[in-house]
């Protein structure tokens, strides 16, 4: 893991924001063995074979969690927004996540790349 993205993480003033994130980061391991991480953009970034993967990033009231490559995924109705290659699930305080549902669609994406 890179300390880079470590730091990042203990940066973010939100608790729950953080442990987010870092649940997110988790995810993304577990999903795409041997992923690369590094913060690019102020906001840490997940790569597979050179290829983005995924990204986390915060703002005041949120934590976004982007999968690349997401074109063929069959997404849960009105969850994620964005283009076809690239899709956004915006994650409030007290949102539940399914850790094993983000993991498939971050596995599915990331068999392509």
């Amino acid at each position: 893991m890179n300390q880079d993205v470590t730091d990042f993480i203990e940066a973010v003033k939100e608790p729950w924001q953080g442990e987010l994130c870092s649940q997110l980061r988790e995810v993304v391991h577990g999903a795409i063995p041997g992923v690369q991480e590094r913060v690019q953009y102020k906001k840490p970034h997940f790569l597979k074979n050179g290829k983005y993967a995924a990204v986390i990033s915060t703002s005041k009231d949120a934590v976004s969690f982007t999968i690349f490559n997401a074109s063929e995924l069959s997404l849960p109705e009105g969850l994620f927004e964005g283009p076809p290659e690239r899709k956004t699930i915006k994650l409030k305080k007290g949102h539940t996540v399914d850790h094993e549902q983000l993991s498939s669609l971050v596995v599915q994406a990331a068999s392509t790349i």
